[in-house]
């Protein structure tokens, strides 16, 4: 098992420093000055702009910034933001915002798509396995900021069921309708995931022995039927977690929720390079420490995964 370990941390490590290679390169490669861009119309004193340029290392090279960025990041310092405040103290304000919007949403769409898709699989051909493909169809084509712009319009401004924003400090009630949106397109994917294995598992042969030997429906779905059927259902909620946590930005920004991924979205509006690169790669970090933690799930749960050459 420590082997196996050792291998999936070590095939992290490129492709980590890649996408951060990557991510460095595509952001400071973008046309524009930064610096300039920070005082808007006005004229900024010439060593005022070399004194930024030095500070944040603009100066150098572009393989000599990403050497000193990285460096930084193994040190455990992401760098500090163009309004002079350390990445790290504002990833500890947001953050905590984010993973809790994340947790709610992945809660949301576990219970409902789970239900919804095992009594569709169970209900296969009747009006209300159609109707549930028929909305989880339509909701895996929205795009997101479709779905929250309607549920702002319809929850918020026409029931008055919630705040089309969220308030100040984030209460966990004001994030319930964000959550649902996030939870909105991967909701759809499980149903979808839930009902197809559930239509699998009852045909297969050990299910027609169950209820061959008088066993009640009572037990033969949720021990025989559900049970089966929820391990590739497990497998995609362990990495949509990590999806959940860095791919926010746009419902945070909708809903002006104070996370990382409103963070993120302000950042990029007003060219802060060094925020949304420090962001970028905490989120990469998180995905890879989740994807890292569901290979090594499988390992624990199927020895033979380990040995694979």
């Amino acid at each position: 098992m420590a082997g196996y370990i050792l291998r999936r941390l070590l095939q992290a490590i490129p492709v980590f420093i890649g996408t951060t290679f990557l991510i460095y390169f595509m952001v400071f490669a973008l046309p524009g000055d930064p610096i300039i861009a920070l005082f808007g119309d006005k004229t900024p004193n010439p060593a005022v702009v070399a004194q930024l340029r030095a500070q944040y290392h603009l100066d150098q090279p572009f393989v000599v910034q990403y050497l000193i960025y990285m460096g930084g990041i193994f040190r455990g310092d992401f760098g500090i933001s163009f309004s002079g405040q350390p990445v790290t103290e504002i990833l500890a304000r947001t953050f905590p915002v984010t993973l809790r919007l994340a947790v709610i949403a992945l809660l949301i769409e576990t219970i409902a798509g789970i239900l919804v898709g095992m009594v569709a699989g169970l209900r296969k051909g009747k009006l209300f396995d159609g109707t549930t493909l028929a909305i989880s169809l339509i909701l895996i084509s929205l795009p997101v900021f479709v779905i929250a712009f309607v549920a702002q319009f319809v929850f918020g401004v026409q029931l008055g069921w919630a705040r089309t924003t969220v308030g100040e400090g984030a209460p966990t009630i004001d994030l319930i309708l964000p959550a649902i949106v996030l939870a909105s397109i991967s909701f759809a994917q499980i149903v979808r995931l839930t009902r197809s294995s559930v239509i699998e598992t009852s045909s297969l042969d050990f299910v027609r022995t169950a209820y061959s030997k008088g066993l009640g429906r009572g037990r033969i779905i949720p021990v025989h039927i559900l049970r089966n059927s929820l391990i590739p259902v497990v497998t995609y909620l362990a990495t949509d977690f990590g999806v959940l946590l860095v791919g926010a930005t746009v419902t945070e920004g909708i809903f002006n929720v104070p996370g990382v991924g409103n963070t993120l979205y302000q950042a990029i509006i007003r060219g802060e390079g060094p925020t949304v690169v420090s962001f970028v790669t905490v989120m990469v970090l998180i995905y890879l420490l989740v994807n890292l933690a569901v290979d090594l799930l499988y390992g624990l749960l199927d020895p033979r995964i380990r040995y694979v050459k």
